[in-house]
């Protein structure tokens, strides 16, 4: 049986990955140009953060330990977290009900929790950092 706090590991992940900026640079669409800053903060949460195209998704890692992704729907933007089911929620911005992961959905004319949306990514970060270290 797997081990449900076990890191979703993505070798390919590197500092900064051609594909992601090419991913943003094809959007023209509102919801994608949506998530482009959240991206930006995913980037912004430590030197070790690397990056890469996963299922069509810009993602980011910690090494190449997944820790969140973004991706636009037609509806919806989405900002996803890998072990989203263990991190503090405190304005329930997360949807989901999967046993690890979770998203935060984006809506046009919709104003975001950015505060709560921030604390999330950065304790999303924290959290796979420890448990990197936890594996070592």
């Amino acid at each position: 049986m797997p081990n449900p706090g076990a890191l979703f590991l993505l070798p390919s992940a590197v500092r900064r990955d051609p594909r992601v900026a090419a991913w943003f640079g094809e959007v023209t669409d509102p919801l994608s140009m949506m998530v482009e800053p959240w991206f930006d903060r995913l980037r912004g949460c430590g030197g070790d953060v690397r990056e890469t195209l996963h299922d069509g998704m810009p993602t980011a890692c910690v090494g190449d330990a997944a820790f969140a992704y973004v991706n636009a729907f037609s509806a919806h933007a989405s900002i996803g977290f890998f072990h989203a089911a263990d991190l503090p929620d405190p304005s329930s911005l997360l949807e989901g009900a999967g046993k690890r992961m979770r998203h935060v959905k984006l809506r046009l004319g919709a104003e975001a929790n950015e505060e709560a949306l921030r604390a999330l990514i950065d304790a999303a970060y924290r959290d796979v950092r420890r448990r990197m270290e936890s594996e070592e």
